[in-house]
């Protein structure tokens, strides 16, 4: 897999990855977080308890929108201070038209 960008702010990251066809989203996420907990762990010592969170979102991406997503990955700080992660999740799955039962609502 080849990494196209990186970004986060506090709570979330967003990685904009191209995988080959040989490998599932899931597979490469599992290495993705493997390999990062333990560089994580054995690099910075007050954070041996490290861990993600359980699962993760992925969504495809077509050639044409590689380069608006690296924008808006490198612009995490900013956009979040219009709009929450939870509230631009929510958003998008409504916009796509899935049903979604928020939790924290309930």
């Amino acid at each position: 897999m080849k990494t196209l960008a990186i970004g986060g702010v506090a709570d979330h990251v967003h990685v904009l990855l191209s995988l080959p066809a040989t490998l599932s989203v899931a597979k490469a996420m599992q290495l993705l977080k493997g390999n990062s907990s333990k560089w994580i762990r054995e690099t910075f010592p007050k954070m041996r308890s490290f861990a993600w969170q359980e699962g993760d979102g992925a969504f495809s991406v077509s050639v044409s929108g590689v380069e608006a997503t690296v924008a808006y990955i490198r612009n995490q700080a900013r956009h979040h201070r219009k709009r929450s992660f939870r509230e631009e999740v929510l958003a998008m799955l409504k916009k796509h038209g899935f049903e979604y039962e928020d939790p924290l609502l309930a």
